[in-house]
């Protein structure tokens, strides 16, 4: 071939492989690109965490001298989770503040205080409706929840309460009927859904809110209510909202742009029974409220979790929720996201819901309850087929909005179940592939500056416990020394963030890559 030829060769093979890959992909049946797809975030990952044990061997076998490679890799990738634990930590204490000065606010009498244009709708014509799936949940625990929603700083006639039960759970349907009876007459209707669990779902919270979000319509329908003026908060049943919660949201809803598109999402506090769970799930309920806390500064990477509100009017239109899957939150965002494009709004709000931590029948149960729960929030790895396959029918998204969220959705996965793993044994991987490195000068100055870097992270945590301390009290019987011990228990994360949440996270991932599909299980929160 002519040296002059070659440009003009390389293009045209290039888009002859383009060409032959596409053919090869759209040749493959819907179910095998929907393996491939499943496949993808566990390939990944498990790339990420072979890569420096293969290149360490390749070194190892080449020039053992250029081990060094492998650990200033190890020093950078420190220094990344320093950064970005600083940042974390930062943002984190910003949400802490807001959340206060939002918690000291009277949002009714805000609501009352609206300067009103004609005809547009005030107050008195936002109602709120409360869908709560429940499924063995004992009667004190929901009615907890329900007393909440009584206790709401919002007129009686404004509330809704809709609770979602099996048609077979006969304990729950009585306890439903007993809430009824007792607390009824505080809302404006009271309704029981009793779902039949048709054929072809996967048993869970998603498929019963499927169920549930059609018949709450028709209901909502039967009272002539606005969908354009009724507001649908998705609530576990162990989940608490804030007294100024509704009022909060109605104030917020209307005065910003785009509200009849926007979802917004509470701060999810495990406040409920927290000190009355082992250490190390009260570790994990302080990081997952503290990565929420996070989130709330950064709206453009924020989704749904657990809990949140939207017109009603949205949910219809998105489709409700899927029966056919684990994790209906984030599903629920990428079905609106595909609806709605850039006017999908999910807006952080800032005040606390409260939770349960998972607690189970003895120690040993509430570990690996803990350990399930994290597991199936894993799933959400999930949504990553699905999102692949419908990332480019939505060309009216714009496409930097479309990378932008496509990006955050796998880095999140990717480094949830890698960095730290990496992270502990990055900087020791050198010494444990080849003896005679370890003992070199270039080892040991490596090695110090790994721990001196993990070290300054570790130390981050003192201001996690500030936050702690604000958004958590401690029980008021506790002497000084027993509020010290628990405060400086958030200092196992790193051991226990390994155990209880990489190592499912990772678990989810192999499961989905190999087809071993995740069932539902109820958490247990006794």
């Amino acid at each position: 071939m002519w040296r002059g030829d070659s440009p003009k060769a390389h293009p045209g093979v290039s888009l002859e492989s383009g060409t032959m890959a596409v053919r090869t992909w759209t040749a493959l049946s819907p179910r095998a690109q929907q393996r491939a797809l499943e496949i993808a975030p566990g390939a990944m990952t498990w790339t990420v965490l072979l890569s420096p044990l293969i290149v360490g061997f390749v070194i190892r076998f080449n020039d053992p001298a250029d081990l060094w490679v492998l650990g200033l890799g190890a020093v950078l990738l420190d220094a990344y989770w320093f950064l970005r634990t600083a940042v974390t930590v930062y943002f984190v204490w910003r949400s802490l503040h807001e959340l206060r000065r939002v918690e000291a606010i009277d949002w009714w009498a805000e609501c009352e205080a609206i300067q009103l244009s004609e005809g547009a709708p005030g107050p008195n014509d936002i109602t709120h409706c409360v869908l709560i799936p429940t499924y063995t949940e004992r009667y004190e625990v929901l009615r907890a929840t329900v007393d909440a929603l009584v206790a709401q700083h919002y007129p009686d006639q404004l509330k809704v309460c809709a609770i979602i039960t099996r048609e077979t759970d006969l304990a729950g349907c009585e306890n439903v009927a007993r809430l009824r009876r007792e607390l009824g007459h505080r809302f404006r209707a009271f309704i029981h859904i009793k779902d039949p669990l048709l054929p072809g779902i996967v048993v869970g919270k998603s498929a019963a809110m499927a169920y549930g979000g059609p018949v709450l319509r028709r209901h909502c329908d039967e009272l002539g209510l606005d969908p354009t003026r009724t507001l649908i908060t998705d609530l576990d049943s162990d989940f608490r909202l804030h007294p100024e919660y509704f009022a909060y949201i109605t104030w917020n809803f209307l005065h910003v742009d785009r509200a009849l598109t926007s979802i917004w999402q509470p701060v999810p506090v495990f406040l409920n029974n927290l000190w009355r769970v082992p250490a190390a799930v009260r570790v994990m309920a302080t990081a997952a409220t503290q990565w929420q806390m996070f989130l709330h500064q950064h709206p453009e990477r924020l989704v749904m979790f657990s809990s949140y509100t939207m017109s009603l009017k949205l949910l219809t239109e998105a489709g409700y929720w899927d029966s056919d899957v684990i994790p209906e939150d984030s599903r629920f965002f990428w079905k609106a996201f595909f609806r709605y494009g850039e006017q999908l709004q999910v807006r952080p709000a800032f005040l606390p819901v409260f939770g349960d931590a998972p607690r189970a029948r003895d120690y040993a149960a509430t570990h690996v309850s803990q350990y399930n729960q994290i597991k199936r929030w894993a799933w959400g790895a999930t949504d990553v087929p699905y999102v692949c396959v419908r990332l480019l029918n939505h060309p009216e998204i714009p496409w930097r909005l479309r990378a932008r969220r496509f990006r955050y959705l796998m880095f999140n996965h990717l480094t949830w179940a890698t960095l730290p793993l990496l992270l502990p044994i990055g900087g020791s991987l050198p010494a444990l592939i080849d003896l005679d490195y370890s003992l070199s000068p270039t080892a040991t100055a490596l090695g110090l500056l790994t721990t001196v870097i993990l070290t300054m992270t570790l130390l981050n945590t003192l201001v996690l416990i500030v936050v702690d301390r604000a958004m958590c009290p401690k029980p008021g019987e506790w002497g000084r020394w027993r509020r010290l011990y628990a405060d400086f228990q958030l200092f196992l994360y790193p051991v226990v963030g390994l155990a209880l949440s990489v190592i499912p996270a990772l678990e989810a991932q192999t499961r989905l890559m190999f087809g071993a599909y995740l069932e539902y299980r109820v958490t247990d929160k006794e």
